[in-house]
């Protein structure tokens, strides 16, 4: 029985060519671990993330699946360490636990893609909240916001190797950030730590350093952000997916420029028609 959680990273020792020449080295890599979500009793999904943040990623993983609405709703929460990874055992609070079981499945994630705890294709393309709000983001301060971004990322500054999420407040600037090796995970994170702190993410944009699969709209609709940006490119269900529920989708900003894809209303900021 593991005492604790693994640490994020390690360094490990390699075989490094520079310039033509191959010496002894290390490089510091960062672990990831299985982790089970489990409600009741009865495992819903096993990811391979991580290993941090566990309390963020339990509260984040069941919003944006759908269990739970609030981080009050998590109800009770137990992490449990083993030689094999990490069980968060949780009890949802109230009537949840009963509803859950109605739609209780078990399966395995192993690289933390994909839809969790579905049992039929009806369910993967279950309609999801419409978001409307008056947020509106200067563009120049946007580019700003994903250009401070790395700066945030600990984890990936030693390692070169995680991805992260962030939420950016266009009064307040960048007030949190999660990574994680799978950009599900750490915007499950992001998404945990949102409501743990009581901030609304209606209040804000979610930024990614990945590119934006369909996957990572639907967890923004679920938490309610109406902006998410990201330094790659989106996928076409992603961008329906946005227009269909009203998030305003930014992809590719990288250095001054990025495309709007869907709800361009909320960047104040006139752009061509055209781009050829």
């Amino acid at each position: 029985m593991s005492s604790g959680p693994p640490k994020a990273a390690m360094k490990v020792a390699c075989l490094a060519r520079r310039r033509e020449t191959t010496a002894a080295g290390f490089r510091v890599v960062p672990e990831e671990t299985p982790v089970a979500f489990t409600y009741g009793g009865s495992t819903h999904a096993v990811m391979m993330a991580t290993p941090a943040d566990f309390e963020d990623f339990a509260v984040g993983f069941a919003i944006t699946e759908g269990l739970i609405d609030s981080a009050k709703d998590a109800g009770d929460l137990e992490i449990a360490y083993s030689a094999q990874g990490v069980e968060l055992r949780c009890w949802l609070a109230g009537g949840l636990q009963e509803v859950y079981a109605a739609r209780r499945r078990s399966m395995a994630g192993p690289t933390g893609c994909g839809l969790c705890g579905i049992e039929s294709l009806e369910q993967a393309s279950r309609p999801l909240p419409r978001v409307e709000n008056a947020l509106r983001v200067q563009a120049g301060a946007l580019i700003e916001a994903m250009a401070q971004l790395p700066g945030a990322q600990p984890l990936n500054q030693q390692t070169r190797a995680v991805h992260a999420a962030a939420f950016w407040n266009p009064v307040t600037g960048v007030i949190l950030v999660r990574e994680d090796v799978g950009r599900h995970n750490a915007l499950d994170k992001l998404a945990g730590a949102l409501a743990r702190q009581d901030i609304a993410a209606s209040q804000g944009v979610i930024l990614l350093t990945s590119r934006i699969s369909v996957e990572l709209v639907q967890k923004t609709a679920r938490i309610g952000a109406a902006v998410i940006a990201a330094v790659s490119a989106p996928t076409a269900l992603a961008i329906r997916t946005a227009e269909s529920c009203g998030i305003t989708l930014v992809a590719i900003v990288r250095d001054r420029d990025f495309e709007v894809f869907t709800h361009p209303h909320r960047i104040l900021e006139q752009v061509s028609a055209h781009v050829a």
